[in-house]
């Protein structure tokens, strides 16, 4: 680690092997935390390289436990993290939006590290218990439409790295590899990145991949569509600019889209929304962001708005009812009855809600 380490901090950039190696041996625990402080934190001063980057994904991905839900054809919609926005919890309420329409979910999340709340504490101060149980899983994305896959559980070698990230407590190179790593594999992917220059290192090394995926980067700062501002998208097929006007908004104040300051005040929001009560700004940002994940294989996002906000009124619906049902043995999410079909077009003052959150339920 020395070598790597004088390496870097002379702005020399270390191989796509190297750099796997070096995640390797983190997870054996052949370093200590001091050396793995300074090897995250030569990062937070230089841009990663792609090889580098692509390196750390291999690692961690031949080294997580990984869970087989290829027969669904799944979607996984996140960001890294990292923008320093505190938005509330917009692509998970994103993903209950897309599930609701029928797309398959398998959401990857995490603890918030940066950020105030990330999407595993509100699913979590809801009741949520996470599992890696594979069977539970499928179990959930073939009833509810949707599972969540919680990172540590399918990440245990990188349970050297977690304390020492909470205790820095600021963005690192594991808030860009965080979508890159989901342990179901998605073939379908739509990913929010925190600066443009990261979104182009996705695009390089996603291109060279089987996978359909949409890569946003907000141009006001955000890792997600928030109409404050216009969208950078760059997608398997092609390169384009999201305007909120395309949906007939005008652009947001930032503060109208923050969330909470704890996470009992986010869960908060999240169950709003839900149970549609959000605002008008926020039903539109997460509209705006399913929609673009609804078909699975992203193509426009005028017409995947369509589908989750149900038409006209510039995205004002919010489309996903959902209501909890008992899965053999467990619980989790389902439609209501109904299914997608009814839930499309549904107005914000009828929106989804969750009913009977309790504790054990299981995603």
């Amino acid at each position: 680690m020395k070598d790597i380490l004088n390496r870097l901090i002379n702005q020399e950039k270390i191989s796509k092997k190297e750099a796997k190696d070096v995640l390797v041996n983190i997870s054996e625990g052949k370093y200590n935390n001091s050396q793995i402080a300074s090897f995250l934190t030569v990062y937070m001063m230089r841009t990663i390289s792609v090889a580098e980057l692509d390196g750390f994904r291999e690692a961690l991905l031949e080294l997580c436990l990984p869970v087989d839900l290829s027969d669904f054809n799944t979607i996984d919609l996140c960001g890294t993290g990292g923008d320093g926005k505190d938005t509330f919890n917009i692509s998970t309420l994103s993903s209950f939006v897309t599930a609701g329409a029928g797309v398959k979910v398998a959401k990857h999340g995490n603890y918030g590290v940066s950020s105030s709340c990330g999407s595993s504490n509100v699913l979590e101060f809801l009741g949520v218990k996470f599992t890696n149980d594979q069977n539970i899983l499928q179990k959930s994305i073939d009833q509810a439409g949707i599972c969540i896959l919680h990172a540590p559980l399918f990440h245990p070698a990188m349970k050297n790295v977690a304390p020492i990230r909470r205790e820095l407590g600021v963005k690192t190179f594991f808030n860009m590899l965080g979508p890159m790593v989901n342990p179901s594999f998605p073939k379908n992917q739509m990913v929010g990145v925190f600066s443009l220059e990261l979104g182009r290192i996705y695009n390089y090394i996603y291109e060279n991949t089987d996978k359909n995926y949409a890569i946003l980067y907000d141009l006001a700062g955000y890792d997600e569509i928030s109409l404050t501002g216009n969208t950078k998208i760059a997608t398997d097929k092609e390169d384009k600019v999201f305007y909120p006007a395309d949906l007939g908004l005008e652009k947001l104040k930032p503060e109208l889209i923050k969330g909470g300051l704890t996470v009992k005040d986010s869960a908060g929001i999240f169950m709003n929304i839900l149970n549609g009560k959000g605002t008008e700004a926020q039903n539109n940002v997460v509209c705006a962001n399913a929609g673009l994940a609804i078909p699975p294989v992203p193509d426009a996002i005028a017409g995947g708005d369509n589908e989750a906000a149900g038409g006209g009124e510039g995205g004002r619906g919010l489309a996903g009812a959902f209501s909890l049902s008992a899965v053999p043995g467990r619980s989790a999410l389902i439609p209501a009855s109904g299914g997608a079909d009814e839930s499309r077009g549904v107005s914000a003052g009828a929106a989804s809600s969750f009913l009977g959150w309790a504790a054990g339920r299981v995603l």
